[in-house]
């Protein structure tokens, strides 16, 4: 099917109501949950190469998304970090192809036994990994998402239901008509394998639609997550808040700790595993805070700091923090500081107000660093390493559908493995339960 043949038909899933693109998404994963594992992987190839083929019409694309976006920012209706977070370059669709490329190379999620054991004599209880089946994923202005979480669910044999950001409405349209244009080359993979949702009245529609879509994963503000979670009655695990901390010990070798605070502040300042704020010990506060605070402004980052910050520090470089800063997530250039006395107050600081994403301690003090990691409930917690490293590449698994802060199912950087569920097969020889009420036996043996 010719690339313009695919833009039509992506264009008619696209008319479809959020109950016809579930059914159609339904249908797709009864095939998908068993399409071989060299289909999957010669379709995800083939999508990275067609990616790479297409970077120009990719990058004109967002050229348009980019133009309309500064527009905005120049209105302070989007931050300047999330303006740079919507821009690509040639690199970045080399990067996305290269991700495409890493699920690939993953090994086989399905099929694996997770668990065997023998009931009786020819009766054997397996537990073996399968598909869940429909996804629906709602992400921010960020383009990449869209090949990373199509590609896992893909290479998980799961159909999967996308809404991206309208500011990347154009580079998204694009993605997914290449996208679909790879997967029409295999006759093997279904249509309906892969569909764009054009608005939130589309994905509100989805939330009733419990039969036909199995897990919803939005990917926005705290308040959308928070309102899909209460209104909807499809499993929601939702990307998670990036309250995240780093912990400057009395212990800590200084010039790492900037390394460090530079990296997790500045290297991505939109992304939800930044550093948010930053506590340094008081046993270290003067030496540490003149100096990190000068990298940061010299990287323009804001800083609001404590009383404690602001009389160690020149007023005219830090803002007062309110009481609000230590719980918001600015996904921009703003840091807030806080000088607290030892390990213990850090973790006190960190569990009042940290989102229990990723939280980082910087310290020589192995015992201090132990108890840190012990006793930190957050999905990630780093000794001597940036918040930045939280994310499914970095942790190799290919690629991420996003960062759950929750307990249940899926924590962390959530790869495959959370778009996996499991299945007990048993195989027997004509037994019965009552035979086993009547003096027979089980023999319970773990294969």
């Amino acid at each position: 099917m010719s690339v313009t043949q695919v833009e039509k038909t992506v264009k008619g899933f696209a008319s479809a109501s959020a109950a016809e693109a579930a059914k159609l998404a339904r249908a797709a994963s009864r095939k998908l949950a068993v399409l071989s594992e060299a289909t999957r992987n010669a379709a995800l190839e083939r999508a990275a190469a067609r990616m790479e083929e297409n970077a120009a019409r990719i990058l004109a694309a967002n050229a348009e998304d980019v133009r309309a976006a500064e527009e905005l920012a120049r209105e302070e209706k989007m931050s300047a970090a999330m303006l740079a977070r919507l821009r690509m370059s040639e690199k970045s669709v080399s990067e996305m192809a290269e991700k495409v490329r890493s699920v690939m190379r993953l090994p086989d999620p399905l099929g694996r036994r997770l668990a065997a054991t023998e009931l009786d004599e020819g009766l054997v209880l397996t537990k073996e990994t399968c598909s869940l089946g429909v996804l629906a994923v709602v992400f921010e202005a960020r383009p990449d998402v869209l090949p990373q979480v199509a590609s896992l669910a893909l290479k998980s044999g799961n159909a999967i239901l996308l809404k991206g950001g309208a500011e990347a409405a154009r580079t998204n349209e694009v993605l997914m008509t290449i996208w679909r244009a790879a997967l029409e080359e295999f006759a093997e993979v279904p249509h309906g394998a892969a569909q764009m949702l054009q608005s939130r009245a589309d994905v509100m529609g989805l939330l009733n639609l419990e039969r036909d879509v199995d897990l919803l994963i939005p990917r926005g503000g705290k308040e959308f997550v928070e309102k899909i979670s209460r209104q909807s009655r499809i499993p929601v695990l939702g990307h998670g808040e990036g309250i995240c901390h780093v912990y400057v010990h009395a212990a800590a070798d200084l010039q790492r700790a900037e390394r460090i605070v530079m990296d997790a502040k500045v290297d991505y300042p939109a992304a939800c595993n930044s550093v948010e704020t930053l506590l340094v010990d008081g046993a270290v506060a003067a030496e540490f805070l003149p100096k990190i605070v000068a990298r940061l402004r010299a990287e323009r980052v804001e800083v609001r700091g404590c009383e404690r910050t602001m009389a160690i520090v020149k007023s005219n470089e830090v803002k007062a923090a309110s009481q609000e800063d230590w719980a918001t997530e600015y996904g921009d250039l703003i840091l807030s500081v806080k000088v607290v006395d030892g390990v213990n107050q850090a973790i006190a600081h960190v569990h009042e107000y940290g989102s229990g994403h990723t939280e980082a301690i910087v310290t020589e003090d192995l015992q201090a660093a132990e108890k840190f990691l012990k006793e930190v409930d957050a999905a990630g917690v780093y000794h001597n390493a940036s918040t930045r490293f939280a994310d499914g590449y970095r942790y190799g698994f290919g690629a991420e559908v996003g960062i759950s802060n929750g307990k249940l199912h899926a924590r962390g950087p959530m790869g495959m493995d959370g778009l996996t569920t499991y299945k007990y097969k048993l195989r027997g020889s004509g037994q019965t339960v009552g035979e086993y009420k009547t003096g027979k036996r089980f023999t319970h043996r773990p294969l």
